[in-house]
């Protein structure tokens, strides 16, 4: 018979993209400071993503002629697993907060990063997706194994390019560094 252990702690990212400049929404439109109010200190923001270059789907709510930014952001405390659907539905209501007319012009997706894998949540079901508890759920984005992140079938483009990878490997590496640092 198993015996069960209490699951290793994460460190919570969050891909952020925007209509337009996402310094603008972080900074000026005070985003970073909501988040950390939330989520704790942030300890690393991304350069720029060109997100855009994957999808034009939010186009139709963030603006037909806007530039879709992205960033990843990681947050210095490390946290449980097991907090991923309050943390979803934290960033759905600041989705809200920065909302024109029912349409985003911030999406903030939430997930966690393990020395074994990145988790990405959702509020939408799909079949490789597992139900967390408060009406999310969780999928396994990227696995990692024999020293590199490994997409799935189902890995939206954006995290099966280079540039996210390398930057998902720097808040990997920080990751480690605070798990062999951390003292409960």
């Amino acid at each position: 018979m198993g015996k069960t252990k209490v699951a290793d702690l994460v460190n919570y990212v969050i891909h952020l993209f925007t209509a337009g400049d996402s310094e603008l929404w972080l900074n000026k439109m005070n985003l970073k400071n909501i988040l950390e109010d939330h989520f704790g200190l942030v300890d690393y923001v991304s350069k720029p993503l060109d997100f855009q270059r994957f999808t034009y789907y939010y186009n139709e709510e963030m603006g037909k002629n806007i530039k879709i930014e992205g960033r990843l952001i990681s947050f210095k405390n490390l946290g449980s697993p097991a907090f991923l659907p309050d943390a979803k539905l934290i960033t759905n209501e600041i989705e809200r907060l920065y909302s024109v007319d029912n349409n985003r012009k911030v999406n903030l997706d939430i997930g966690y990063l393990h020395h074994t894998q990145f988790v990405l949540a959702s509020t939408k079901h799909w079949g490789n997706r597992l139900y967390i508890g408060k009406n999310i759920y969780a999928e396994v984005t990227l696995m990692y194994n024999f020293g590199e992140w490994e997409p799935l079938k189902y890995t939206y483009s954006n995290f099966k390019d280079p540039i996210y990878l390398k930057e998902l490997d720097y808040i990997r590496d920080m990751y480690l560094k605070k798990r062999k640092n951390y003292v409960l």
